[in-house]
Parts: structure tokens; C-alpha cells; sequence
């Protein structure tokens, strides 16, 4: 089986904000990249423990995330993806995971929750609202790609569980702070969910190995994984945040009349809402 991880920084047990710890010139970047890599080397073990005979890590966080010294040898390290979605997923993939992915933007209880960046207020495909799970999730269907593990922070969790409830899931920290946040601007917004009760990070591996070993089998000996059923043609429709307090709120809207992939490659033109 050949598997993808896609990986990303916020919700890793440990790290604590977005700012001291998931920028490049944050004073503890250097260790959410260790805390990062060890989780998904966590995954990568129960993955090839499970029967996969090759696993593709795509580092998914803006300022990269994953430290190539440390990411265990069995993996290729994927980087760079001048074609945008779906950032190298192809059909030739057995199943998608995720490791250190936070929810999306807008859910209550989460920790360093956005989508993309702390300016989205929604996204939605179809009337279904999504995050950056959501958006891979979609690219992984139209390719018939099953997603099979989603590892975060607790609100992912239910947020997978939501959308793929085939899905083995994985939470190694919880947020603590109610409410939505819409009413709030975006550097608001980006210093408000910093809230959360995390695992150690010895413990948040275990718990990943042990779920990654758990999809991969089931996938190996034909459990049912669904696909996400969104039928076309797709309307994508993103609600922006005010960078400054006072100004309007802003909305865009673009269609595609088959594919999700075209449509997230699709430039946004956001106008006032």
C-alpha cells in the first residue's frame, strides 16, 4: 500500500500558540518542527506496522513544518507544489492521513483554529462548510483516494469524524475557549483560540502509532472507507474577516462545473460583503 500524510504545525501536542511557536522566526520554531516530525514518524511506523510498503510525508504547514534530519527514513519528504491542489496526491495512493492538522475556522473548543490564515471567517463547497481537511478531503475523493486517519487537536477530530466518519481519529489536545469569533478582525481572531489541555508528547505518539497501525489494516484487508459524496457542478463561497475594525466584511464566490481540484486552484476575488 502506498499511503500520503499530509502534516501541519498547530495542533501538534506541545505547541502552545501560533506565534512563538509555528512562524520561522518564532523562538521555539526550530522544536514545533521536532514535536511535528516526531508525531508523524509516530504515524509513519504504525503505517508500515500496518502492512504500507511506502508512505509519502507532504509538509502542509506555510513556514514548513517538518525537519528532514529527523523524519524517519522509510519516508519520501514532499515540499513544493507549483501546481497547487492537490500538493501530489494522484490516484496511485492506497489512502490519505493526517497529522497535526487544527480545525477550521470558526469552531468552538479548538486551539490556533483558521483556515489558511486567522482572515477566513467560512469556506464552504456546495453548502458544506470546510477546512484545509475539508478542501484535501474533496481532492482525495475526486481522485478516489479514501481518507483513513485524521491526528490533531480535538476538534479536528469531531471535524473528520463529521465529514469521514470512516476514519480512524486521534486528538492530543483540546481548546477551551467558547464561541465562534465571527464578529472578531483578523489579528482578533489570530490571538483567540490559544487555549488547550495537551497530551505530553510521548503519549500523543503512542496514541497516533497505535491509530495508524489501526487504519492501516483496516485498509489492507478491504474494510469499507468511503469517499466524500459531493456531487458537481461545485460552488465555492469563502467569508472574509476586516483587517481593521470598521471596515466591511468581504465575500467570494467561484464555480467549477466538474472538478473540486480546478475549483480550489481558482483565484478568489473577495468584494465587500
Amino acid at each position: 500500500m502506498k499511503l500520503y500524510l499530509m502534516t501541519d504545525m498547530e495542533a501538534v501536542a506541545g505547541v502552545l500558540n501560533h506565534d512563538d511557536w509555528c512562524m520561522r522566526n518564532s523562538q521555539f520554531y526550530a522544536l514545533g518542527q521536532e514535536f511535528l516530525t516526531l508525531e508523524t514518524n509516530a504515524a509513519i511506523e504504525g503505517l508500515f506496522a500496518g502492512g504500507a510498503i511506502s508512505v509519502t510525508v507532504a509538509d502542509g504547514h506555510g513556514a514548513g513544518g517538518i525537519n528532514p534530519k529527523l523524519l524517519d527514513p522509510r519516508a519520501e519528504l514532499m515540499r513544493g507544489w507549483p501546481q497547487g491542489f492537490p500538493f501530489g496526491l494522484d490516484s496511485s495512493y492506497a489512502g490519505i492521513g493526517w497529522v497535526g492538522q487544527h480545525a477550521k475556522a470558526g469552531t468552538e473548543y479548538s486551539h490556533i483554529t483558521h483556515t489558511q490564515w486567522f482572515n477566513y471567517i467560512d469556506l464552504s463547497i456546495n453548502g458544506v462548510s470546510i477546512g484545509e481537511f475539508g478542501q484535501m478531503a474533496l481532492c482525495a475523493a475526486e481522485l478516489g483516494v479514501p481518507v483513513i486517519l485524521g491526528a490533531g487537536e480535538e476538534a479536528f477530530a469531531r471535524e473528520v469524524q463529521a465529514l469521514t466518519p470512516w476514519a480512524e481519529t486521534v486528538s492530543v489536545k483540546r481548546g477551551v475557549t467558547p464561541g465562534k469569533g465571527d464578529e472578531l478582525t483578523t489579528d482578533q481572531y489570530r490571538a483567540r483560540n490559544l487555549g488547550a489541555v495537551h497530551l505530553s508528547p510521548q503519549r500523543a505518539r503512542e496514541l497516533i502509532r497505535a491509530s495508524a497501525e489501526k487504519a492501516a489494516r483496516r485498509l489492507a484487508r478491504g474494510d469499507a472507507f468511503g469517499l466524500v459524496d459531493l456531487k458537481p457542478p461545485f460552488e465555492m463561497v469563502g467569508r472574509f474577516r476586516p483587517a481593521k475594525e470598521g471596515e466591511p466584511r468581504t465575500l467570494s464566490r467561484t464555480s467549477h462545473p466538474r472538478s473540486v481540484i480546478a475549483l480550489l486552484n481558482t483565484r478568489f476575488d473577495p468584494r465587500p460583503e
